[in-house]
């Protein structure tokens, strides 16, 4: 069977990662993605990354990661025949996902005033840093950024070390997800309808919806938030733990796995002391909880640990390199990670978070090289190979 975005055709005008990584989920979800890139450089993402190397080849790791199975056509939007290009692919086209600055598309003339004409179907999502209109629309926004002004920062880390910033861009990721969920809503509503619609994503927005305990603490309840390190917040023990050989993380969330997490560390009169003996208390005193339950992990590895607790019910887990996960037999089993061979070298990408029943979702192909489709797309929109070369020749494509 067809992956359910199955002849969806997407027109990506995005660059490095928010917009990017929603393209990227779009595809895994069966989009044809035809990402547009300026003729020089493409996308800045193809010159970042931490091989050297490949950033000078315009393959920069941090391209590789949301670009997989993508088409690249390079088209200086700039041009009067730039602008009619990406007119006639957008005629034919079900989206248009931008991640400019806004008012950039306005001053090209290629908004969504102007595509909608172009294509009364067509679902046209800008992602933003704070959205496309207000006080805070024109400032410019990067993931550190957002993170920093959403209060991500403020509770992330302990007293010492916070406000501290996440150790992946998780608002660009964020704010993907989020358009990627829109724009799919939006298709299905011009698939009934015939009628396409404009999404305005703002990634502080979308991150600030993300923190949902967190912010409805705040505001249902006049808690402020503070940062608390490996501890979770809504209960205890719940929490990062050390023990003989490495870290684990405990989560006795509920009474009966408290009791059960008493049991196994050998020390069965903690589920009666008055301090700990309900969920609130242990709240209350989740140091002085955590002083008696540590010496008791010491005694033995994570990685016994981790089986014994879970044996009995506990939930529990090693603390992991990003190496050591990505070389678990499980996700070998899941067949989380694409290989492609190539002439430059190995490209090998991840897939979503997600699996369908008949189908894995994973991209089908490597990252493009830069104007790797330009001239087929041409010729599919009526360019015969003389007007292809003086577009060329006139730095159009």
């Amino acid at each position: 069977m067809a992956l359910p975005l199955n002849g969806i055709r997407v027109l990506d005008v995005t660059n490095v990662l928010a917009g990017p990584f929603c393209g990227f989920q779009l595809l895994l979800l069966g989009a044809e993605i035809i990402k547009i890139e300026h003729p020089e450089k493409g996308d800045l993402a193809r010159s970042l990354g931490a091989d050297l190397k490949a950033n000078l080849n315009l393959m920069g790791a941090s391209f590789v990661a949301v670009n997989a199975g993508k088409q690249s056509v390079t088209i200086d939007l700039k041009s009067p025949e730039g602008k009619q290009i990406f007119k006639q692919l957008a005629a034919i086209s079900h989206v248009v996902l931008e991640n400019f600055r806004p008012g950039v598309m306005n001053r090209l003339g290629l908004d969504w005033p102007v595509l909608t004409k172009v294509n009364p179907r067509l679902v046209y999502c800008a992602i933003s840093g704070f959205g496309q209109d207000g006080p805070l629309a024109m400032q410019p926004a990067y993931d550190q950024v957002i993170q920093g002004m959403s209060g991500v920062m403020s509770v992330t880390g302990d007293k010492q070390s916070a406000p501290l910033r996440v150790g992946y861009p998780v608002c660009d990721t964020v704010g993907g997800l989020t358009a990627a969920m829109a724009i799919c809503a939006a298709l299905v509503e011009a698939q009934a309808t015939g009628r396409g619609r404009m999404i305005d994503v703002s990634m502080l927005e979308s991150t600030l919806a993300s923190m949902g305990w967190v912010i409805s603490n705040y505001l249902n309840a006049g808690v402020e938030p503070v940062p608390m390190g490996n501890e979770n917040f809504t209960a205890a023990p719940s929490g990062t733990f050390r023990t003989a050989d490495g870290l684990l993380n405990i989560a006795a969330n509920e009474n009966s796995q408290y009791e059960k997490l008493c049991g196994v560390i050998g020390r069965p009169e903690l589920k009666t002391d008055v301090r700990f003996a309900q969920r609130g208390t242990r709240t209350q005193n989740r140091l002085t909880l955590n002083a008696e339950i540590g010496p008791e992990l010491m005694k033995r590895g994570a990685g016994e640990w981790e089986q014994v607790l879970i044996a009995a019910g506990v939930p529990a887990g090693r603390v992991l390199s990003v190496p050591e996960i990505l070389s678990h037999p499980h996700l070998a089993y899941r067949k989380f990670i694409s290989a492609f061979e190539e002439p430059a070298g190995k490209q090998e990408v991840t897939r979503g978070g997600f699996l369908f029943s008949d189908r894995e979702g994973a991209p089908s192909g490597p990252a493009p090289k830069l104007s790797e489709h330009t001239e087929a797309w041409l010729s599919k929109l009526g360019y015969d190979r003389r007007e292809i070369h003086n577009l060329r020749q006139k730095h159009v494509i």
